[in-house]
């Protein structure tokens, strides 16, 4: 472990730099600011007024200003801008006729996150500002503004997002998405850790050392890389959750818990993939792609169930599946061990597989088989 930098740096470096990344990147949680354009064809005091209220939302910042939609359209595409609204020709005149008026907003829907925020940010402002000249009129014919209200708006529906109700997204998404990053780590280092024997062509020396006892020499060259990241992941559990202060619903040791059964299932699946055709490059390719596709198959940025069945049930091959199906109940209700059971003894099973592998790694090495393709 002390022989190259590497080591250092992929055991610690990264991973406290993963955590620096994640606790920072959201900023205050939500997205604001996010750059629109206006196409005012009126050029009225109404529809100045309009923009300016806007550009008073948090989730905007109106940062283009164009003469014509098709100018804004093409804004749109080249993502200089997430969306536009559009103020029509006559638009003061029109409503102060009481003809009906148009507002029309488009707005960029390829990036999913973004284009919702948008969504709701202009229909939040134009759903009330539609019903204005209808509430206008009717309180100068002497009706009260209660029952204005209650004639317009007869449906009143109340908003309560359970376990984040500031709808930060840190709050589910940094926590999760280091363990990914985390994850691909460990199952890097793992593969390099053990392949490295074979490609230094040592690994006959390791295993005399081990008195030819395959177990012994992995477990003596793996276990000290279970403590670092074990540490690393009760130090960036306590970042999260204690000076991040983001909500959770159990104690740190569970947490702990869990995060310990990732380290050790991690290392068990990159031992596992190893074993298979241990070929130091071609396994550390193999792990980079399985580890990167953990960030989808285990749900967080959309439901498994709702994924392919394939694809449903090829997620549960993926450690970081199981461990945020864990966290999940932890974090938003800590339900009990009759929920995440399941889920715990996955990530036990892959402890178990890889032991079953380990004699065809043994054969791997005293043949000298693979020495050859790594030259």
């Amino acid at each position: 472990m002390t022989s190259r930098r590497l080591y250092f740096g992929v055991c610690v470096v990264l991973p406290l730099g993963c955590l620096l990344f994640m606790t920072t990147i959201f900023g205050s949680g939500q997205m604001e600011r996010i750059p629109i354009g206006m196409v005012d064809l009126d050029g009225s005091a109404s529809s100045r007024q309009i923009a300016r209220q806007v550009a008073a939302i948090p989730t905007f910042t109106v940062s283009h200003r164009y003469v014509d939609e098709v100018s804004a359209r093409k804004a749109v595409q080249r993502k200089e801008i997430y969306g536009y609204l559009v103020l029509p020709h006559g638009f003061e005149s029109d409503l102060g006729a009481n003809r009906p008026v148009k507002l029309i907003y488009y707005y960029h829907y390829a990036l999913l996150s973004v284009g919702s925020e948008v969504y709701g940010a202009f229909e939040n402002f134009l759903r009330p500002l539609s019903v204005m000249p209808l509430a206008a009129e009717a309180t100068v014919l002497g009706v009260s503004p209660r029952t204005v209200h209650a004639f317009l708006m007869p449906l009143q529906m109340q908003r309560h997002p359970l376990f984040n109700p500031d709808l930060d997204y840190s709050v589910y998404l940094s926590q999760p998405f280091f363990f990914v990053m985390f994850q691909v780590l460990i199952l890097l280092i793992t593969v390099y850790a053990v392949g490295s024997e074979i490609k230094f062509r040592t690994a006959e020396q390791w295993l005399q050392r081990a008195d030819m006892q395959i177990t012994t020499a992995v477990l003596a060259k793996l276990l000290p890389y279970t403590g670092i990241f074990t540490a690393l992941g009760m130090f960036a559990n306590y970042v999260f959750f204690g000076w991040a202060h983001l909500p959770f619903s159990c104690g740190f040791w569970p947490l702990n818990l869990t995060m310990f059964l990732l380290v050790i299932a991690s290392q068990a699946f990159g031992l596992l993939l190893f074993s298979l055709f241990p070929v130091l490059s071609l396994t550390i390719s193999t792990v980079s792609m399985v580890g990167s596709l953990g960030a989808t198959l285990s749900g967080v940025t959309f439901p498994v169930d709702s994924m392919y069945r394939s694809v449903y049930y090829a997620s549960f091959l993926f450690p970081v599946r199981h461990f945020t199906e864990i966290n999940h109940n932890l974090l938003y209700g800590d339900y009990g061990f009759a929920y995440t059971w399941q889920s715990v003894a996955a990530l036990l099973l892959f402890p178990l597989a890889a032991l079953l592998l380990l004699p065809r790694l043994k054969r791997a090495i005293l043949t000298h088989r693979y020495e050859k393709i790594e030259g």
